[in-house]
């Protein structure tokens, strides 16, 4: 699962997710992307899922970038713990994803099964994204 070698802080707070992503909402790398169409946290297990999921269907003959990483820690109570003593302690991490963030890109695969493996591995997401293009330029 992916998660950071270190970070600054340990805890964060959960902060809001308003408005559209300005950053890493065009193709850069592969020519056929997923992009997110919701806001959410995606965790490291959901991401490594649909990259399993990718890399399955495409039998490994896909370049695969992950344009996403869980950099965010959620912290949870231990069950049946009573009120106060402080914040809980770090469950896992998550992405935070804004409308219009791609999630995977993928390359050197027909339309079709980048299509076909892109929707795959939307279904292990708990957003709804769109398969996008590349826009060519000229």
């Amino acid at each position: 699962m992916l998660s950071p070698k270190r970070t600054k802080y340990r805890k964060f707070h959960r902060g809001r997710m308003r408005g559209k992503a300005r950053r890493g909402n065009q193709i850069f790398f592969g020519d056929y992307g997923l992009q997110a169409l919701e806001p959410t946290w995606i965790t490291s297990r959901q991401i490594e899922a649909a990259r399993r999921t990718i890399t399955r269907y495409t039998k490994r003959g896909a370049s695969l970038w992950i344009r996403i990483f869980p950099d965010k820690t959620v912290t949870a109570r231990a069950a049946e713990s009573r009120m106060g003593s402080g914040k809980g302690a770090v469950d896992y991490w998550v992405a935070v994803i804004k409308p219009g963030t791609i999630l995977f890109e993928i390359a050197s695969v027909p339309e079709e099964i980048a299509r076909s493996a892109l929707n795959l591995a939307a279904y292990k997401l708990p957003i709804k994204t769109k398969f996008i293009k590349r826009k060519i330029v000229d």
